[in-house]
């Protein structure tokens, strides 16, 4: 049985996959357009160690919308958009993030910190999100088939590769 992990680097924009300590993929990724931090209500992307804490979408089309975790029916489109132009597009897969470091990134879940799917029009390798981990639509189908509830994800911004 193969252990993944992840590593989300807020400084370079990517996410890496790691099986048994080594890296076996790496995506590009948006986090935060505010940056990195762990307050509420500061749209910045929390750092440190969490863990998927749940997993919505296994079964959703590519392009499902989610608004609270929940399918709403619809399907993305640039129609879509132009009758929504201010929701947060949280699109086909979605993996809830909790911290685990008490004293940083507990409040990591009431935040409602997802690694998730965007559209495709998103400018991903720079940060754009209100917080969350964004991913091509493709690419968390792909990543969602691997992880599982308890997967653990490093988030940190420092640029420098793994030990």
């Amino acid at each position: 049985m193969s252990l993944i992990s992840l590593e989300v680097d807020i400084a370079t924009q990517k996410m890496y996959v790691y099986e048994n300590g080594k890296c076996m993929q790496e995506y590009i990724i948006s986090t935060g357009k505010k940056g990195a931090g762990e307050i509420y209500g500061s749209e910045q992307t929390p750092r440190g160690l969490h863990i998927v804490r749940a997993r919505f979408g296994a079964s959703r089309p590519i392009n499902s919308v989610f608004v609270n975790r929940r399918a709403t029916g619809e399907i993305y489109d640039l129609a879509l958009r132009e009758k929504f132009p201010d929701r947060d597009w949280i699109l086909t897969r979605i993996l809830w993030l909790s911290g685990l470091e008490k004293e940083k990134n507990r409040n990591t879940m009431s935040r409602h910190i997802y690694i998730h799917g965007a559209p495709d029009d998103v400018v991903f390798g720079v940060p754009g999100s209100r917080g969350c981990v964004r991913m091509r639509n493709q690419d968390i189908i792909e990543l969602f088939a691997k992880v599982s509830v308890g997967t653990k994800i490093l988030i940190k911004d420092d640029g420098l590769p793994r030990d």
